[in-house]
């Protein structure tokens, strides 16, 4: 960053005041919570974690220096469930993210349903032959489900998903929101969600991969296992001798 728009020592000091408040406001929002979920102590959580963003943000910007602290994401965090307590009614939104990896294994997929409809016309013959179509031929012929459990098969490699269940106080009229259907989502009706990301996997992996000492220690306590089997395999000594 050039020196003609990096931030004044200033500007650094102000941030820190204001994440120091935003502690101060978030700690007396604990103090008087009402209960688990209480609105307050979100609010004042998401207000501390825009303050230490901004703070972080401009202490790198003027002294190439970061905070030590991590504060979750708040555009994942769901805010408190706010729905009716006895919901007549569910939505489920699920998305799921594909890769093209084999456009060819996906085109000889589609090609396959395709001269298996005998009853194509003309005019849909050849939707086989792009990506596009192909991907149109195997989600009009497979439900979601099937083709999330066999998605090699198709050519397609899994990205990150994730299944959301809402509350609602009465089913929706048929045709209501078809036209815009995830448009009016209200996060304050989400009862659950689940979530599948290859990040989660990386976290694991960084957490439980052994040092070398821990593989050492696991060498020699196998090769202890293998002389004890092998010790057992010598024929006992009389004892009358």
């Amino acid at each position: 960053m050039s020196d003609a728009v990096q931030p004044t020592a200033a500007e650094v000091r102000a941030a820190a005041e204001a994440v120091k408040t935003a502690l101060d406001r978030h700690l007396a929002a604990v103090e008087r919570r009402s209960g688990e979920d209480d609105p307050a102590v979100y609010e004042a959580f998401n207000q501390l974690a825009a303050a230490a963003e901004i703070y972080d943000e401009l202490l790198y910007d003027r002294y190439d220096e970061v905070t030590p602290f991590e504060i979750p994401g708040t555009e994942d965090a769901l805010p408190p469930y706010t729905g009716p307590e006895e919901p007549n009614a569910v939505s489920v939104l699920i998305r799921r993210d594909y890769s093209v990896a084999e456009p060819q294994r996906l085109l000889a997929q589609a090609q396959r349903v395709e001269a298996a409809d005998y009853d194509a016309g003309p005019d849909d013959m050849d939707a086989s032959g792009t990506v596009h179509g192909a991907l149109g031929l195997l989600f009009g012929e497979f439900e979601p489900d099937e083709i999330a459990s066999r998605h090699k098969e198709f050519g397609l490699e899994e990205g990150d998903s994730t299944l959301w269940v809402t509350a609602a106080d009465e089913q929706a009229d048929p045709g209501e929101w078809l036209e815009a259907p995830f448009e009016a989502v209200d996060p304050q009706r989400v009862v659950c969600r689940f979530d599948v990301s290859a990040v989660f996997d990386d976290e694991l992996d960084d957490v439980d991969e052994p040092d070398e000492d821990d593989e050492d220690a696991d060498d020699i306590e196998d090769d202890l296992d293998t002389e004890l089997d092998e010790d057992e395999d010598l024929e006992p000594l009389d004892s009358d001798r």
